[in-house]
């Protein structure tokens, strides 16, 4: 692998990262902070824009959204949309430990379907990343 590609495979590992890092946060926020508003209808969920936990949730996707958009500039959209799915791993986990979720075995095993799915895909380099085009 040349340099080049070397430095272009870091910097996608990089942003996958972050990423999944912003779109769990956010995630997480946003329910957070929407668990703690009463759902008495329109007018709720639009105070509920202001509140600081659904602020700093919408931030964080809106964030993760121009990562994705990195990464689809620098690698192909069948190694990003597996790979970044292992959010939704981080995001079980998070639920479970963080807002006291009940995870039952039949999602965990979903879960580790995920996880699966996100290593096998993330095991084979992109084209665009310098691996193995197939």
């Amino acid at each position: 692998m040349s340099a080049s590609r070397s430095r272009t495979a870091l910097r996608v590992f990089a942003v996958l990262f972050l990423f999944i890092a912003c779109k769990a946060a956010g995630n997480l926020s946003l329910a957070w902070g929407m668990k703690h508003v009463p759902a008495a209808g329109p007018v709720s969920y639009l105070r509920a824009v202001f509140d600081p936990f659904v602020l700093s949730g919408v931030f964080a996707l809106a964030l993760a959204v121009l990562m994705r958009m990195v990464l689809l500039s620098h690698a192909d959209l069948s190694y990003v949309l597996p790979v970044t799915a292992i959010g939704y791993v981080v995001a079980t986990f998070l639920g479970k430990t963080f807002l006291h979720e009940a995870v039952s075995g039949q999602r965990w095993f979903g879960t580790a379907l995920i996880f699966l799915g996100a290593a096998v895909a993330g095991a084979t380099l992109d084209s665009k990343t310098g691996g193995q085009a197939e």
